[in-house]
């Protein structure tokens, strides 16, 4: 399943609105420095979706496979970002934004197929009680 009823009870907090505009400002500064602006829009909007969708699935932190597709999506991201030539001038949000929702699906469904995949391949309890038939 790719969405929860607690994936949609999710709410941003004051401080995370604040440590988002500081960070969005820090990054579009280092874009400017570096004479690289035209990609402070791809970088922050891949930065967004990532970190939506690990916010999303939180409750997979504790696992390295999570992780291992995290930092592997976050390095698809960027070959993207790097292999892409993107403009430094004003895109409409209804042209950005169906990407962005197709970008954060298939993100939550190759998390969601990869538990799939791992939480059947993890091994079942053995019972120890007399009664029990074990493989």
């Amino acid at each position: 399943m790719l969405l929860t009823k607690k994936d949609g009870q999710l709410r941003l907090t004051a401080k995370g609105i604040l440590v988002g505009i500081g960070g969005t400002f820090v990054t579009g500064l280092l874009f400017v420095r570096f004479g690289i602006f035209e990609l402070a829009r791809p970088t922050l909007l891949s930065m967004l979706v990532i970190v939506c969708a690990v916010a999303m699935k939180w409750e997979l932190r504790g696992r390295v496979w999570f992780w291992a597709a995290v930092v592997i999506l976050a390095i698809l991201h960027l070959i993207l970002i790097l292999c892409v030539p993107w403009t430094a001038r004003w895109i409409p949000a209804f042209v950005i934004t169906p990407f962005l929702i197709l970008d954060f699906g298939a993100m939550l469904a190759i998390i969601a197929l990869l538990k799939r995949l791992f939480e059947k391949a993890e091994p079942k309890e053995v019972s120890h009680s007399p009664n029990a038939k074990n493989p």
